[in-house]
C-alpha cells in the first residue's frame, strides 16, 4: 500500500461525465433553465469513483490503467470502486459477477497490473460482506432453486466469499501506491459486533480499513460514529477482546464513549483502521417512508426528496477518516423500485425507474436541487 492513508488534502481524480448528464444540461440550458442546467454540469464534474465490474479482465485491466495513468499526469488521486464478486448483490438489481472464484482472481490481478505502482483508493465490492451469499434468500434474492441459497452449499459460497475478498486485498494491498477499503455495509444495516467478524474473516488486517454508507443515505455525523465503533470494536478484537462486548451505534453514545474510553489503551488506538464515507446522496439523511404504505418501502432504492451531500474531500478533521468520497455516482439509478408492488412503475415517483447504474434525470436534478450544501445559489 501507499506510505500512509490519504491523510493530507490531495486532489481527487475527476472521471468523465456520465455522457446523459451533458445531455439533460443541454436540454434544460436550452429551456433557459441555466441555473438547473450549471447544477446539474457541476454535479457531474465533481470528483467520484471509478466503477469497474462487468469489464472482462482485458478490458477492466486497461482502464484501470488509463484512469491511473491519467490521474497521475492531473496530480489526482483515483477512486475505483471494484464491483465484480461472484454473486454480486444476490442476483437482484445489480446481478453480475465473475464466474466463479478462479475468474475472479483472474479478474482482480488485471485490475492489479493495470493500477501499476500508481496511487489509488480502492472500494473493494460494496455489499460482499454486508450481504453474504448465505443471507441471500432472507434478502428477497432470485435465488434460481430453494436449495442454491439454503444449508451446506450457502455456507461454502459464504467461506468462498471470504477467500475471494482476501485474495482480493492481498493482491491489491501488494502495489505500492493502492489503499483497499473493505464493505461494511452502512449505520442502519448491521451492528458493530456482526459486521466486525466479517471484516476479520475477509482479511481486514492486510487492508488500508473500510467503507461506510457506499449508496446509501445516512448522515455524515452517523457515518462517522458507526466507523469509530467499527474500528475501536477491530482493535479491541486485535488484542483478544470478545466483539460481543463491542457498543453499537445503538448504545447512548456516553455509554459507548466510556466503553472506548476504558477498554482501548494508547497502543489500540494507534493501530485502529481508517475508512473512507460515501456523502455522494446523503445530504437530505434517510428517507422515511410513509407509515404502512409499502409492503416493502427500499428506503435504499431511488427515495424521494434527496439530495447530493459533502463535496468529496480527502481533509476530514479525524485522523481516522481518509476521505469523504463520491462513491456511488449521484444521478445514476439504483434500479427498478416497486417497493412490494406489482410495478413497472415506482408507486413513489409515478413513474418505471430506469435500470441500475443507468441515468435517471428526474433524480438527477433533485439530488442537484436538494444539495446540501447547496449547489445552486
Amino acid at each position: 500500500p501507499a506510505a500512509g492513508a490519504p491523510a493530507a488534502e490531495r486532489a481527487l481524480f475527476v472521471p468523465a461525465a456520465n455522457p446523459a448528464a451533458a445531455a439533460q444540461a443541454r436540454e434544460l440550458a436550452a429551456a433557459g433553465r441555466r441555473a438547473e442546467a450549471e447544477a446539474l454540469t457541476a454535479m457531474a464534474t465533481t470528483p467520484h469513483a471509478v466503477w469497474l465490474g462487468d469489464q472482462a479482465p482485458a478490458r477492466a485491466e486497461a482502464e484501470a490503467r488509463e484512469t491511473a495513468r491519467t490521474a497521475a499526469r492531473r496530480g489526482t488521486l483515483p477512486v475505483f470502486a471494484l464491483y465484480n464478486v461472484p454473486g454480486r448483490d444476490c442476483s437482484q438489481y445489480s446481478a453480475g459477477g465473475a464466474d466463479g472464484s478462479a475468474a475472479y482472481r483472474a479478474w482482480i490481478d488485471a485490475v492489479a497490473r493495470g493500477i501499476g505502482d500508481h496511487r489509488a483508493v480502492i472500494v473493494l465490492e460494496p455489499d460482499s460482506l454486508a450481504l453474504l451469499p448465505h443471507e441471500c434468500a432472507a434478502a428477497g434474492a432470485a435465488a434460481g432453486s430453494p436449495g442454491e441459497f439454503g444449508g451446506d452449499l450457502a455456507r461454502a459460497r459464504t467461506d468462498a466469499r471470504y477467500a475471494e475478498i482476501r485474495y482480493a486485498v492481498a493482491t491489491l494491498e501488494a502495489r505500492p501506491g493502492a489503499d483497499v477499503y473493505l464493505d461494511t455495509g452502512h449505520a442502519g444495516w448491521h451492528t458493530v459486533d456482526s459486521i466486525v467478524p466479517r471484516l476479520r474473516d475477509a482479511g481486514i488486517d492486510r487492508a488500508t480499513g473500510f467503507a461506510v454508507n457506499v449508496s446509501n443515505y445516512h448522515p455524515d455525523a452517523a457515518n462517522s460514529w458507526f466507523a469509530t465503533l467499527v474500528s475501536a470494536c477491530l482493535a479491541y478484537a486485535d488484542k483478544g477482546g470478545n466483539t460481543a462486548d463491542c457498543p453499537d451505534q445503538r448504545r447512548p453514545r456516553r455509554e459507548a464513549e466510556q466503553w472506548l474510553a476504558t477498554r482501548l489503551t494508547d497502543a489500540d488506538r494507534a493501530r485502529m483502521k481508517h475508512y473512507v464515507t460515501d456523502s455522494s446522496r446523503n445530504g437530505r439523511g434517510v428517507w422515511s417512508p410513509p407509515a404502512g404504505k409499502y409492503r416493502d418501502p427500499q428506503d435504499w432504492c431511488n427515495p424521494p426528496g434527496r439530495g447530493l451531500g459533502a463535496r468529496p474531500t480527502t481533509v476530514t478533521g479525524d485522523r481516522l477518516h481518509d476521505a469523504k468520497l463520491w462513491i456511488k455516482i449521484p444521478g445514476e439509478s439504483d434500479g427498478a423500485c416497486l417497493r412490494g408492488t406489482a410495478g413497472p412503475r415506482d408507486p413513489e415517483r409515478g413513474v418505471q425507474d430506469p435500470p441500475a447504474g443507468v441515468w435517471f434525470p428526474e433524480q438527477a436534478l433533485e439530488l442537484a436541487r436538494l444539495a446540501n450544501p447547496a449547489l445552486m445559489g
